[in-house]
């Protein structure tokens, strides 16, 4: 399994309140050198704002982009490809434990999410989420996914067995090679 998508700059986009140092993604940047989306604001994100950091972090990147979102950064996806017109610099996308923010008590924690954006990504993704998420369930999963037009595996078919939870440092994913392979396969499809 080679180490990092070929020809690509791979941004990691955390969810809210960022990802702590034992998380997939926060190992991933120490293992290949990815490239962490640093926002300004992780206790209280606009949506606004993360697209406008994330337009600046594609626009800088020296190749094409691939995107590695976990949970919030999954619905800024959907957000910021919805507006931005350099979605072509995206060559494809993992998403991982997208959280439902139309939900009753993650819209009053987090405001200004919802609705989210429900249009076609004009890019190829996949979507991995487990059946016991506590901030989405596997039904609003598969349907994001369907809406977005991208592949949806669940936690069992990624390799991480059916208490994948959150699918973060919780969930005890350590360096999550299954994801990395995941991650390689996507960014080599044309």
């Amino acid at each position: 399994m080679a180490a990092s998508p070929a020809d690509g700059t791979v941004l990691l986009l955390p969810g809210w309140q960022n990802s702590d140092a034992g998380h997939w993604q926060s190992r991933w940047e120490t293992l290949y050198g990815d490239r962490r989306v640093e926002q300004h604001e992780w206790m209280h994100p606009r949506r606004g704002d993360w697209s406008a950091r994330l337009e600046e972090e594609v626009l800088a990147a020296p190749s094409r982009v691939i995107l590695v979102a976990h949970s919030l950064g999954c619905i800024l996806v959907a957000a910021w490809a919805a507006h931005s017109r350099n979605t072509q610099k995206v060559h494809a996308a993992l998403l991982v434990a997208p959280g439902d923010v139309e939900r009753d008590d993650l819209r009053q924690m987090i405001p200004g999410w919802a609705p989210i954006v429900r249009r076609t990504l004009p890019f190829k993704a996949l979507m991995i989420a487990a059946d016991n998420d506590p901030y989405c369930t596997i039904d609003r999963s598969r349907h994001m996914a369907a809406d977005w037009g991208v592949r949806f595996v669940d936690s069992v078919d990624a390799g991480i067995g059916g208490e994948g939870g959150h699918l973060n440092s919780e969930s005890g994913l350590g360096d999550w090679p299954q994801g990395r392979a995941l991650l390689n396969e996507i960014s080599k499809e044309e």
